[in-house]
């Protein structure tokens, strides 16, 4: 059996400290990474390391793996102690019950898995059947399919789809989490399982690629779904492609000065930095800026890592409510983002914040819906 330290390498790291320092999170609490993996290595004191609140102050933004000189992910020694945690039982009722809504009803949300597909009424949906070959195969997300918030990302898609007339189809309701969430709140059993029955699950489907709404899904099933046997893109990709092969145009014009969010789980954990702001720039009279803090650098929203479902003790100014400002000083009309939590945290600092008559927050995929309907 492997010791803590053998399964997170601590070794490796040379305590140089850049994880701590390029972490986001430690301008607002009392997180020092570095310091973790080094206490880590005393077994010992294991316990008490777990204790400590600053565990679940980790979003998982992959800032600290990005930076590591090892090629290390420091991150992971955190979730490792919230493993500790979660296997105690001793966590907070909000984390016990998204956990168990995963287990019980497949998503984190405490929804009936019955109403998943609830999304798609009066809409004109192509289900996924086994025995049917698809080029595209949708998984929705599990915030997306129950959040109204957000449902016009999975809704305008369709839309989309049957106007560019692509070859599609979506899971039906008995699509399940990808177990994001899961893994870093630290249930690693109950995620090898969501693993296994999904992998079984998708793999049944014949199709030429997945498509995943949410950065979230995307990375999780390229980075811990070995045995996936479709590849899997985020939509930002197909539509750029279906962009440049002439099968999506726009109708109307959105002359407004929109600033990107680049999402931590598209942008540092996937890769995916150029496409989305491709689709933005096709939108005709749209005026894109950047934020200082872009593509590798971008400043986290606080929303990954499982801190949906865990209130953070400090009470210094939000990563989200620094980004809003950052945006305001832009003069940005509509933060554009490409990821369903970043809209809810993004969201909600700007009403926070008072600026709802000078500004919007606005998935893409709620962009090009109202471009379409123009």
């Amino acid at each position: 059996m492997q010791t803590f330290t053998e399964k997170y390498d601590l070794l490796g790291c040379i305590q140089c400290g850049r994880c701590t320092g390029g972490c986001p999170v430690t301008v607002r609490a009392d997180l020092n990474v570095r310091q973790f993996v080094n206490d880590a290595y005393d077994e010992d004191k294991l316990e008490e390391l777990a204790k400590l609140a600053e565990i679940w102050d980790c979003t998982a933004c992959h800032t600290c793996a990005v930076r590591c000189p090892k090629g290390l992910k420091p991150l992971e020694v955190l979730i490792g102690l919230r493993t500790m945690i979660v296997e105690s039982g001793k966590v907070e009722p909000t984390v016990r019950d998204a956990l168990q809504s995963v287990l019980l009803e497949g998503n984190p949300w405490e929804k009936s898995r019955a109403t998943r597909s609830d999304w798609m009424e009066g809409l004109d949906v192509r289900i996924a059947d086994p025995d049917e070959p698809v080029e595209n195969l949708f998984f929705v997300c599990c915030t997306i399919a129950y959040d109204p918030r957000v449902r016009a990302v999975a809704q305008n898609m369709v839309k989309l789809l049957n106007k560019a007339g692509v070859d599609y189809a979506f899971l039906p309701e008995d699509e399940s989490c990808c177990g994001s969430e899961v893994l870093t709140l630290g249930e690693e059993g109950l995620f090898e399982m969501q693993v296994e029955d999904n992998t079984e699950y998708l793999n049944e489907f014949k199709a030429e690629r997945i498509v995943t709404l949410s950065p979230h899904c995307f990375t999780t099933y390229k980075t811990h779904y070995p045995d996936l046997k479709t590849p899997v893109v985020h939509y930002t990709q197909l539509l750029v492609d279906l962009l440049n092969d002439g099968k999506l145009s726009w109708k109307g014009e959105l002359p407004k000065k929109i600033v990107y969010h680049d999402p931590c789980y598209l942008g540092k954990q996937g890769g995916i930095y150029d496409e989305p702001r491709e689709l933005l720039k096709s939108i005709p009279g749209a005026e894109l800026v950047e934020f200082e803090r872009r593509r590798e650098r971008s400043l986290c929203c606080e929303g990954g890592g499982g801190k949906m479902w865990v209130e953070s003790e400090s009470k210094k100014e939000r990563l989200s409510d620094t980004r809003i400002k950052d945006a305001k000083e832009l003069g940005a009309e509509i933060v554009a983002v490409a990821c369903p939590f970043c809209v809810l945290t993004l969201e909600d600092s700007m009403k926070g914040l008072g600026y709802e008559e000078e500004m919007r927050v606005a998935e893409i995929m709620e962009l090009l819906g109202e471009l379409m309907e123009t």
